[in-house]
């Protein structure tokens, strides 16, 4: 089994910042690290799979990237030749149901693992990364079979963390609350550590190492302790204690 080389982003635009701009350096530091030419684009969690894809290829053309969209082939030929794979962001529910559909789970998560094949998140592909979708923000547009994703990492993650504003007229639950009413449910549910990437943020993993980069600090939920903030640079190895095992996972 090879270890998972994963770098997962909150979001592909950032207030200031192009699109993918933000994550240029550390984007292009990942793929040239693992030799990479060709990247299969996965637009699933988007409805217009060819404007998805005419929005991303010319920045990986730009940087010196073939971009491949899984959609204009069969998507399991293109996933097994992959080099990297890139799943874009969007409507997370529509993106799991979709490679549910199309028998993708399973098979992605073999290349990560088995193959060591590269794999970049963007908020709904970043969301996927994890154990479960239940920290998504997205919208339950359609209903995948199952909130089980491709556990490539042990512990969920909330994509556009957005912290309490105490000027706000929003009486609703903030972003943090809601966290914390996950982490309160029985022992009979499966609850995972969550990971909160603020805009501007991203996780970088190569096996059971990971560190926060980018240019925002993230916020770490652990059940059962204070929420932690975390700076860009930290060391977030220790959530990897537990070694990934393909049987944690049920597909």
């Amino acid at each position: 089994m090879s270890r998972p080389r994963l770098l997962l982003l909150s979001s592909s635009v950032v207030h200031g910042h192009g699109f993918l701009e933000y994550a240029a350096s550390d984007i292009n530091t990942f793929l040239n690290k693992n030799r990479v030419s060709t990247v299969l684009f996965v637009p699933y969690a988007a409805v217009d799979h060819d404007a998805y894809l005419a929005k991303v290829r010319p920045v990986f053309t730009k940087w010196g990237y073939q971009v491949e969209g899984i959609h204009q082939d069969n998507p399991v030929d293109a996933v097994k030749r992959a080099e990297a794979i890139f799943v874009g962001g969007g409507n997370t529910f529509l993106l799991l149901k979709t490679l549910y559909d199309k028998n993708l789970v399973k098979l992605i998560r073999e290349r990560v693992f088995e193959d060591g094949v590269p794999y970049i998140g963007s908020s709904a592909g970043t969301n996927i990364a994890a154990p479960s979708i239940h920290n998504t923000n997205d919208m339950p547009i359609v209903y995948p079979p199952s909130f089980n994703a491709l556990n490539l990492i042990p512990f969920n993650i909330n994509p556009h963390y957005l912290d309490t504003d105490p000027n706000s007229t929003h009486k609703g639950e903030t972003r943090e609350e809601r966290i914390l009413q996950y982490h309160s449910l029985p022992d009979a549910y499966d609850v995972y550590n969550v990971l909160g990437l603020r805009e501007g943020s991203l996780l970088l993993v190569d096996g059971e190492m990971g560190v926060l980069k980018g240019i925002k600090n993230a916020r770490l939920f652990i059940k059962g302790k204070p929420p932690q903030e975390i700076e860009v640079g930290t060391d977030l190895s220790h959530l990897f204690a537990n070694q990934l095992k393909a049987s944690a996972v049920r597909l």
